[in-house]
């Protein structure tokens, strides 16, 4: 983890190239000092470095991005807010790379829509 307790894990099934992770958002982090004071919202790095951390661990390998399109911030996550987020990835392999489209909710509003093209490192 990158960002040590940002976020911690409530659930992980990963089944034939389907990944649904629910995971919670520590308010109290100190990245939310910054971004922003009075008004905390969830840094997109973060987001797009969580989808990585949750691909990771469903392929036991480490990855690097190599692209990423269709990034779209659909709403703001404030943490004091909505702070448990349902991502749902669908990982495929294609000559040795990984293609990973993520839709990421809180509740039932989408937050983030990703595509990514990781290789292992």
């Amino acid at each position: 983890m990158l960002l040590k307790n940002l976020y911690t894990i409530q659930s992980f099934e990963f089944t034939e190239g389907q990944l649904v992770s629910e995971i919670f958002i520590n308010k109290d982090h100190d990245i939310f000092n910054g971004h922003f004071p009075g008004n905390p919202v969830m840094p997109g790095v973060c987001m797009i470095q969580i989808i990585k951390e949750l691909t990771e661990k469903a392929l036991e390998k480490k990855l690097f991005m190599e692209k990423s399109s269709n990034i779209k911030f659909m709403a703001l996550i404030n943490p004091e807010e909505n702070n448990t987020l349902v991502l749902n990835l669908n990982i495929t392999e294609e000559e040795g790379k990984f293609k990973v489209k993520n839709i990421t909710k809180m509740g039932d509003t989408v937050a983030l829509k990703f595509n990514g093209l990781y290789r292992e490192v």
